[in-house]
């Protein structure tokens, strides 16, 4: 990036290498952001001509790096890499495009490595895995790929990876993407309400499937959040209910307004009245009303084909595919919001666990691995995070697991009978970032 000429010299160093092959393979993880990430390569290498196959995996480990090993095709790596580094194959080209936290023991013997914590740019808030990809796309200069022209898939990524959570907006290599995706004409971004599913949800269903804030009285609540939005002069119109982008501007600009005015009367704090307006992101060459407009609605989309093993039907979407494609990632979607929702209630039925300084659930097998860490996120939204990575990390390798992340989103993998002393060790430690402020 303009800021940042280390890390645009270190994808050009990767780039030259990939350009040197006829045949390559890329490697990426299963979420929004590594849909996104896999398939901006995917466009770089079409435009020049180089084969590539793409595999998709829940998480990288030994096995699956021996098998990439002994295939001995020049591999690229998006959105996961960097936390295996020791046991990357040697002896062959490997291309790592990752944001995630890095293995510094094995750093060293791996040159072709972009990652923002390597110059010191924020992996978790500033630059995204589809980021990385977005930057290594721009190195290999495909004659048809101009500054901005993947940046939609690149915000798309970020957002779907919650970079833009903590500020309310995007920030850093992030921002000065999607500034290069305004100025192509591919995207478009201004202040809004925060809530989910503008473009395709009944303007009622917004208030009722709020919950990043939650709305006290009208979350979960439909013949309230019906009401709230008839006293504001909002109503159906007819027998279907309008969607946020159909209301005026004047119409959107009552219900913001009388939201706070609820809110404040609900003692709501103002760390949570602040995120009613979050900046919201939408790409132009899309078509209105799709879920594909907005980058969060799009985000959920990938989520919901990568998670549930059809991570090649995302792909087909992100690479163009308007037909049989996105028709099977409609209906993957309702099955997604479906188990979200059954998710939900488990959780609510069953309860939360808090000790001195976590607070958990056990879903068991009740609760798809793929989306544990959403039902997660969206039941405890109101958590104060802290360095989750390390700490999972170190406590997952104290009772022979693996773990790692971002600091306000991390997962970690642990035997089974460690359960116990794993969240006592995730207490411990939590507890001591909180007394040091780190």
């Amino acid at each position: 990036m303009s800021d940042h000429p280390p890390i645009k010299q270190r994808a050009c160093e990767c780039a030259a290498t990939i350009r040197k092959h006829d045949e390559v393979q890329v490697v990426s993880h299963i979420d929004a952001d590594g849909l996104t990430a896999a398939a901006i390569m995917c466009h770089a290498l079409n435009q020049l001509g180089i084969e590539h196959d793409v595999r998709f995996v829940k998480q990288l480990d030994k096995e699956i790096l021996e098998e990439v090993a002994d295939a001995n095709i020049p591999t690229i790596f998006t959105d996961l890499g960097s936390g295996m580094l020791t046991d990357m194959p040697r002896g062959m080209d490997v291309v790592i495009a990752d944001h995630h936290q890095i293995d510094q023991d094995g750093a060293k013997g791996i040159p072709y490595h972009l990652n923002p914590h390597l110059f010191g740019i924020d992996g978790s808030t500033e630059l995204s895995g589809a980021g990385c990809a977005y930057l290594l796309a721009q190195a290999l200069r495909c004659p048809e790929i101009q500054s901005g022209d993947l940046a939609d898939l690149a915000v798309v990524g970020a957002v779907g990876d919650l970079q833009a959570r903590k500020y309310g907006k995007l920030v850093g290599c992030n921002r000065e993407i999607l500034k290069q995706g305004s100025e192509r004409g591919v995207l478009n971004y201004k202040k809004d309400i925060s809530f989910f599913g503008k473009q395709t949800r009944e303007v009622f269903r917004l208030l009722v499937y709020s919950s990043d804030p939650y709305i006290p009285g009208l979350t979960g609540n439909e013949a309230a959040s019906i009401e709230f939005l008839r006293k504001t002069g909002i109503s159906s119109g007819g027998e279907r209910w309008r969607r946020w982008i159909d209301l005026t501007r004047e119409e959107q600009q009552k219900v913001v307004s009388s939201l706070i005015q609820h809110c404040i009367s609900r003692q709501m704090s103002s760390y949570h009245l602040h995120r009613l307006i979050t900046e919201v992101y939408t790409l132009c060459k899309e078509k209105e009303g799709t879920e594909m407009r907005d980058a969060s609605e799009y985000s959920t989309l990938l989520n919901a084909t990568a998670r549930y093993g059809f991570a090649d039907v995302g792909l087909a979407v992100c690479l163009g595919d308007r037909d049989k494609k996105l028709a099977e990632a409609h209906d993957l979607l309702a099955g997604h919001r479906k188990n979200l929702v059954e998710g939900l209630k488990l959780v609510r039925e069953q309860g939360i666990t808090k000790l001195d300084h976590i607070q958990y659930f056990d879903a068991g097998s009740a609760i798809r691995d793929t989306i544990v860490g959403i039902v997660a996120g969206m039941s405890l939204s109101n958590s104060k995070h802290r360095d989750t990575a390390d700490a999972l990390g170190t406590c997952a390798a104290s009772v022979g697991g693996t773990g790692g992340g971002h600091n306000i989103a991390a997962g970690a993998t642990i035997p089974r009978k460690s359960k116990n002393e794993f969240l006592e060790l995730m207490d411990t430690m939590v507890g001591k970032q909180v007394t040091t402020g780190k």
